[in-house]
């Protein structure tokens, strides 16, 4: 799992809640909850609250988007594109890693994620 995000009517007023009362140790984009993967390498999952009105989890209406941690994010979505799942945009590169988006059968979109974990460091 690479990051749950949601929508929310106060994202600030809603971290400093959970940073209060659970603990998190929230930022302006929310809590990184860092962990060791298979591989004995650092990695991370991000939970971040979002504005009730952005326009980042379009075409999807739901309030929330998952976002998966995966490998080789090229290769993944040319096989699911001849596999007929619809893909939303073009990829994006940054320092941190790749980023391709996806629907599933209900519309729910999903971020795809190909970590570069050692630029958090």
């Amino acid at each position: 799992m690479g990051g749950f995000f949601f929508k929310s009517e106060n994202p600030a007023a809603l971290k400093e809640w959970y940073n209060k009362y659970l603990g998190l140790n929230t930022d302006n984009y929310g809590c990184t909850f860092w962990w060791i993967d298979e591989n004995g390498k650092k990695a991370s999952t991000q939970w971040s609250p979002f504005a009730a009105d952005t326009k980042y989890f379009e075409p999807s209406q739901k309030q929330y988007m998952q976002n998966f941690r995966v490998h080789n994010l090229d290769a993944l979505l040319e096989k699911l594109q001849q596999e007929g799942v619809t893909i939303v945009g073009e990829p994006e590169s940054y320092n941190y890693g790749k980023f391709g988006w996806i629907l599933d059968p209900e519309g729910n979109k999903i971020e795809l994620w190909e970590p570069i974990d050692e630029a958090f460091l």
